[in-house]
């Protein structure tokens, strides 16, 4: 029996990922979420925007799990914001706090319970490369994207906030990669990126004309759809699409997936080691994992 834990499976290609992961014959999915919404998967409640809840879900989940450990853990869940000026009940801008923040911790936290062999697949976006986009981060400070200072105008803030948060996502498995607990347990660690893809809930928090832009872009540039995002991070969760050696980054171009490199900061060990250390600073964790 293969034990499955995964967030952001209730929604979008999320939701899509976690019926079939679900309907795969001897696996266990464990969902955390905060709405089950009458779900026949196993689901414990998790809210992202609070640590405290990380740290319940875990003990929660540690408690239900019972001594089987974690053969693949999932971190799907994303939220995307119009601007910079939410806050967590913790004090953090709200997209760095869910997108990144509670999802390492949620892996520092059950590191001790994956299982030799494990799999890791946190989902990221090409939005991280300023190559892709224009928006994309050509720079990384995680106190200012921690508490921004300076909320600007306008859509553009949360655009920048949200591939900042990808590009954090991108180096915290790289750092997770390269760390003595996954090179000496042959753990697998993937960062998927579902490339352009209508109808997700991350579009939720849009203005219209940005929601119109998006269906433009959707036209002009190829698009997944949500079936072929779903499944592509399904087989990767599930271990039937294996990376190629010395690659971590997994892209869906045109339902495909393909390996190419991340952006020219998302491969700096400078970045990827100062993110880990300052990020367990402000969750006040031991550098070390």
């Amino acid at each position: 029996m293969k034990t499955i834990v995964m967030t952001g499976g209730t929604a979008g290609f999320g939701a899509v990922a976690a019926m079939r992961i679900f309907d795969t014959p001897n696996t266990r999915l464990i969902l955390g979420a905060r709405n089950s919404r009458n779900s026949p998967i196993e689901t414990l409640p998790l809210d992202l925007a609070r640590l405290s809840n990380v740290r319940s879900f875990v003990q929660s989940l540690v408690k239900k799990l019972d001594g089987t450990k974690i053969d693949s853990l999932i971190m799907n869940a994303g939220a995307q914001f119009g601007n910079t000026k939410q806050r967590t009940g913790d004090g953090f801008e709200s997209t760095f706090a869910i997108n990144h923040l509670a999802h390492y911790l949620l892996l520092r936290l059950l590191l001790s319970c994956l299982s030799k062999n494990a799999t890791i697949v946190i989902t990221t976006s090409d939005v991280h490369d300023p190559k892709m986009v224009p928006f994309g981060p050509k720079e990384l400070d995680s106190e200012s994207l921690a508490h921004p200072k300076a909320k600007g105008k306008g859509f553009i803030p949360g655009i920048k906030a949200y591939a900042s948060s990808k590009l954090c996502n991108l180096l915290t498995a790289r750092a997770f990669e390269a760390s003595t607990d996954a090179q000496m347990n042959g753990i697998r660690v993937v960062a998927y990126n579902p490339g352009l893809t209508p109808g997700t809930s991350l579009f939720r928090a849009w203005p219209w004309w940005a929601k119109l832009m998006m269906g433009v872009a959707s036209k002009l540039r190829p698009a997944n759809t949500l079936e072929q995002a779903g499944n592509a991070i399904a087989d990767l969760g599930l271990g039937t699409t294996v990376p190629p050696s010395g690659r971590i980054y997994a892209s869906l171009v045109k339902g495909k997936l393909t390996w190419p490199d991340p952006s020219e900061l998302a491969q700096s060990d400078t970045a990827m080691r100062g993110l880990w250390v300052e990020s367990a600073q402000m969750l006040g964790l031991p550098e070390q994992a």
